[in-house]
């Protein structure tokens, strides 16, 4: 688990480019390139590129499972992510700019690290289980739910980190079977839109 700042940090300021930071067992494993769209009210939004060069560290678990590639090959993406929140919600684009899909990606809470300049990193760590739901309407889906067993397996989280984020995946199902997603108030964001009124959701 990533431990939180000792003190309240600066916001990112919008259009500056930091770093979208993977870390594991508190050493750097990844990262990346994201542009800030939104800092405030609690609520942190980048959007991810194609072309996002990956930089991987040095590690003693081994090499990160996307090591073998270069960049962000995947469509534009908007990362959405409250303060204390242990998952984001992302927006997904094609390549013609026509969101295709949400996705719930669960994930230890961002951790931010503000540079002079308004830009610098924030740090957060996969943790395995994902929901995908359909631009069309159509139910929400589970995605990778054996994966956080696998993970413990590897050594790569801990059985108590697996329970915590198994109750989380839990809790949002159990939101979403109610028809409450706080990020909906993006439902109508397009990319280069100005950010919506009440970003932060409910």
């Amino acid at each position: 688990m990533l431990e939180p700042a000792a003190s309240v940090p600066e916001r990112f300021d919008v259009g500056v480019t930091v770093q979208r930071r993977e870390v594991l067992h508190g050493r750097p494993w990844m990262e990346h390139p994201v542009t800030v769209i939104h800092d405030g009210d609690d609520c942190l939004a980048v959007l991810l590129e194609p072309g996002s060069p990956f930089t991987f560290f040095a590690h003693p678990f081994g090499p990160h499972p996307w090591s073998r590639l270069e960049a962000w090959s995947g469509s534009t993406v908007l990362q959405i992510q409250r303060t204390g929140e242990a998952h984001a919600a992302w927006k997904f684009f094609d390549a013609q700019g026509t969101f295709t899909h949400w996705y719930v990606n669960f994930q230890e809470p961002f951790v931010r690290h503000v540079d002079g300049g308004g830009g610098g990193a924030f740090e957060t760590a996969d943790l395995g289980i994902d929901v995908v739901l359909p631009a069309d309407g159509s139910p929400w889906q589970w995605k990778d739910v054996d994966h956080p067993d696998a993970m413990v397996a590897a050594g790569r989280i801990s059985p108590d980190d697996r329970d915590r984020t198994r109750m989380e995946a839990h809790s949002v199902g159990a939101r979403l079977d109610a028809g409450e997603r706080w990020w909906s108030s993006w439902d109508q964001w397009q990319l280069h839109d100005p950010v919506p009124e009440s970003p932060g959701g409910v």
